[in-house]
């Protein structure tokens, strides 16, 4: 038997291209330039607001996984697609814009946003460009890895995945053009709220070193804070960002299964169970993202355990901690009626981070320093205790291809950089590792976002809560406004570990090994961002500075391709080889399995691998698909050398499942020995719901 596949919309997105059914949008400004001209100007006040998302999914089936280091951890299948929510405001007074992307991603990395910011050039010409585009990622750790041009942080994926990045890249660039499409006459508006109990400090020690005014201001140790902004078009309610600062990492480094995590739940919960929007569905709907902050140094495992805390199953955590993000962003986007007023407009730079000098006016010893090559101190191989250890796999005395790039990280650290990132103890000096690619990037973009009263300071790192909060000083002493007005937006643009103050620093935790460029990262930081800020005060220009280089044509990958799929003797693709029971309670787990292909011969992005499907006035409809939270699809291999595998989709029953007849459909893909792929469908047997 053989069913159509679902609609996806990407066929929606191409069709509007093609026929050109969009909003006429303000005509472009550089960011930092005058007025778009008389046209522009003459267009009444006001915003123009526009939603998008898209499927970032990557390879789900054996692929390292991208956050924990852990060459154990290879995806294995799927429990929740990852999405990239955009959102594009247009001042309609000067027809400047911003686009803002929140990804379920561990990072953006430079690779991807290049090739985003190219993309969208070709496409919209200088309509969206690195000044004005920022992308931003939730950090779950439970996606797969492979996405950056730099060494080190492809080792846990054995190098660059192609099929990886190009859906996130593809998805990225979609949501955005998603969102230009949508263009309306809207209004934003500003909320601010308090979370207490999704976050805790996992290194409460390093915390307790700064000084007592900056610990004043998180008397629990945590940043609570939640940021709320409600978008509108005309009376209609369209989207929300939602900011609070905790670590992606309900799941630990056990699971396998893809993942959004708490942030990609509570996205979920307020999307597909509260705005009723079905992803497979043509047309945005409500869009929901939920960023991070300067989470670096705050953990959701509350019990200071990987997936421990308020329970002791990881996938409940998970559950647990994005349900208490959305209810609290939904009470403040309920009474978010501080209207959004002002100019948009941007500033990005490339910096040097290795090569810093710093002003005595952002050391706390108010003597002047310079930032290090980039260093990985020792206490990065224990990783954060509270959510993850780091780095598992590496041993002594590891041979073939992987002990061969790993042998290129042992390089002797010259005496001046020991001095320079005391009181570090050295790892593996990254600066130093440029061949058969660089290891972590020294040139970064660093970028600052208004909109109306709002600021968004977007950070290539991850910041503690007290960084955070000495940067945004930093910048709202500059633009004259509230720190309240300035948020920092971690894992932006590009990626490179953490960003301690320098007291944290000097008690080198996981967390201050992982700072790269020395005990005067944070001051540097402090400086370049007030120094885009004061430009974006003034409404001056800024020079962009020269551009990290193109390293796509030096990437490589030990991960071996699919070659061939075959059936089991004796069966054919698609064919059920467990059946569901019968008959299932709510609450029940329903499971079936068939004989399949390998994932990685088609993504399914924008669409599935499995339904469940309910018999509704005689025509089986689509209940559930595997984005959703109740579902599971897990992929294993029977036999590598014949290339059989199986298909396991499970189904947890929900208590407000309505009763009826239901099946399990699974779509699959198999590939013969001269590399054509060719879908195929399964079907289970039906089986009731009561």
């Amino acid at each position: 038997m053989r069913l159509a596949r679902p609609r996806t919309r990407t066929l929606t997105l191409l069709l509007t291209a093609a026929l050109g059914v969009a909003v006429p949008p303000a005509p472009p400004a550089a960011a930092g330039t005058g007025p778009a001209g008389t046209a522009a100007a003459a267009e009444p006040p006001g915003y123009l607001v526009g939603r998008g998302i898209s499927d970032v999914t990557g390879e789900i089936a054996e692929v390292g996984m991208m956050g924990y280091s852990s060459f154990e951890q290879k995806a294995s299948g799927l429990h929740q697609r990852q999405r990239s929510r955009a959102f594009v405001v247009v001042d309609r007074a000067t027809g400047r814009r911003v686009a803002y992307v929140n990804a379920d991603l561990a990072m953006i990395f430079e690779a991807v946003r290049q090739q985003v910011i190219a993309r969208l050039k070709q496409r919209y010409g200088t309509l969206y460009t690195e000044q004005n585009v920022l992308l931003s990622a939730t950090h779950t750790h439970a996606g797969p890895g492979g996405f950056s041009h730099h060494l080190a942080y492809n080792l846990a994926s054995l190098g660059f995945q192609k099929g990886t990045y190009g859906a996130i890249v593809d998805g990225i660039v979609e949501s955005v053009a998603e969102a230009h499409d949508d263009l309306r006459p809207g209004t934003v508006t500003l909320g601010r709220g308090e979370l207490t109990d999704a976050s805790v400090n996992r290194s409460r020690a390093a915390f307790d070193r700064n000084p007592a005014q900056d610990r004043a201001a998180f008397p629990g140790g945590i940043d609570p804070a939640m940021t709320v902004l409600r978008f509108r078009q005309g009376g209609a309610d369209v989207g929300a960002i939602s900011w609070f600062a905790t670590h992606n990492t309900s799941l630990t480094n056990a699971n396998t299964l893809v993942s959004p995590d708490n942030k990609g739940y509570a996205a979920y919960r307020w999307e597909h169970d509260h705005a009723g929007v079905r992803y497979l569905d043509p047309g945005p709907g409500f869009v929901a993202a939920f960023p991070n902050t300067n989470a670096g140094d705050m953990s959701p495992n509350l019990n200071l355990r990987p997936g421990s805390g308020p329970t002791e199953d990881e996938f409940a955590n998970t559950r647990i901690i994005g349900e208490r993000q959305f209810a609290k962003a939904r009470q403040i986007y309920d009474s978010a009626t501080t209207p959004v007023t002002g100019g948009v407009d941007s500033r990005m730079r490339f910096v040097d981070m290795e090569n810093v000098a710093v002003d005595g006016r952002y050391t706390p010893d108010g003597r002047p320093g310079r930032t290090c090559t980039a260093m990985v101190g020792a206490s990065t191989l224990a990783g954060s205790t509270e959510d993850g250890p780091a780095i598992p796999g590496f041993r002594e005395g590891m041979t073939g291809p992987i002990g061969r790039i790993l042998a290129s990280f042992d390089v002797p650290p010259p005496a001046s950089l020991l001095a320079c990132q005391a009181p570090k103890a050295n790892l593996v000096p990254t600066g130093l590792i440029t061949e058969p690619v660089r290891a972590t990037p020294n040139v970064l973009p660093l970028q600052i976002l208004r909109i109306g009263q709002l600021y968004l300071v977007a950070g290539p790192a991850e910041y503690t809560i007290v960084s955070g909060l000495r940067i945004r000083r930093s910048v709202a002493a500059e633009l004259g406004v509230p720190p309240e007005n300035v948020l920092l937006q971690g894992y932006a643009n590009a990626y490179s570990q953490y960003v301690t103050t320098p007291e944290e620093y000097a008690l080198q935790q996981y967390e201050g090994g992982s700072t790269l460029y020395g005990p005067h990262t944070l001051p540097a930081y402090q400086q370049e961002f007030a120094r885009l800020a004061a430009a974006l005060r003034d409404g001056a220009p800024v020079d962009p500075g020269t551009a990290p280089p193109d390293l796509s044509g030096a990437q490589f990958t030990l991960q071996t391709g699919v070659v061939l799929d075959s059936a089991p003797p004796s069966t054919s693709f698609g064919q059920v080889l467990t059946e569901p029971a019968a008959a299932h309670r709510r609450g029940e787990t329903v499971t079936a399995e068939f004989v399949t292909g390998h994932p990685k011969n088609d993504l399914h992005r924008n669409g599935t691998y499995l339904e469940v499907q309910r018999l509704v006035d005689g025509t089986w409809r689509r209940h559930l698909d595997d984005g959703d939270w109740h579902t599971k699809f897990r992929w294993t291999r029977l036999n590598a050398v014949t290339g059989t595998s199986k298909a396991t989709v499970t189904w947890d029953v929900a208590a407000d499942t309505p009763p009826g007849a239901y099946r399990i459909v699974h779509f699959g893909d198999r590939r013969n020995l001269l590399g054509r792929v060719t879908p195929f469908t399964g079907v289970s047997r039906a089986f009731t719901v009561s």
